[in-house]
């Protein structure tokens, strides 16, 4: 083969590598996560109706910016029983939002079901990152302790596996919960139980703003 054809098949083969590389398809890891978030535009993913404007795609991570809206996962892998969920986190001084599991679209208001994960540093809710919310919660002493600060990115990791639920960052379990078979709702208006479901992301308020990247899950056996 003369010199001319071989670079330009060496360069096809190249750019066809690359390409099946960063595709979502490919993300699969040889842990068996895959990526559900393509870091550039909302594939996979629906809007709440409620001030959709609040989320936006910016440089591989998804923002939240704005007044109360939800984020939904539709991809391929929901709904999710038991699953392994990965996501690197970073938020601004003073702002609150949430990953939400076991949850279903809804077009407006606070998610009615599942579990809420709290992302939330240094807002003033005392419940925060890591906790699971109104369930089993985190402080801010021992979120300093494990020096989780604000604009600083940390790995957000959520596991679910039959009835048990651990919420962990930055390698640190900070929440290890089973539910009781007998749990009842949350509340009349919440319902925080295990079953099956997607994944929410939550902009929380105007004043809050917080950035999502490397979102992969690996469903697991029960």
């Amino acid at each position: 083969m003369n010199r001319p054809h071989f670079l330009l098949l060496s360069i096809c083969f190249s750019l066809v590598s690359n390409s099946l590389l960063t595709s979502p398809q490919a993300a699969a890891d040889e842990d068996g996560f895959v990526a559900i978030f393509d870091g550039q535009s909302f594939d996979g993913w629906k809007k709440a109706t409620e001030n959709p404007n609040s989320w936006k795609v910016v440089d591989g991570m998804l923002v939240c910016d704005g007044a109360r809206s939800h984020l939904f996962y539709v991809g391929d892998l929901a709904p999710l029983k038991s699953f392994h969920f990965k996501a690197d986190v970073k938020v601004e001084p003073g702002s609150n939002a949430g990953i939400y599991f076991h949850t279903k679209y809804q077009e407006s208001d606070w998610p009615k079901f599942g579990y809420e994960c709290q992302v939330n540093v240094s807002h003033k809710d005392p419940k925060k990152t890591s906790s699971l919310y109104g369930v089993e919660n985190v402080d801010a002493e021992t979120l300093a302790a494990n020096n989780i600060r604000d604009n600083e990115w940390y790995t957000q990791e959520i596991i679910v596996r039959g009835d048990h639920i651990q919420l962990i960052v930055n390698g640190k379990t900070m929440v290890d919960y089973t539910e009781p078979s007998d749990k009842e709702a949350f509340s009349e208006r919440f319902e925080r139980r295990l079953g099956e479901g997607t994944f929410a992301l939550q902009a929380h308020d105007p004043d809050s703003k917080a950035y999502f990247k490397n979102l992969r899950v690996k469903p697991l056996d029960e």
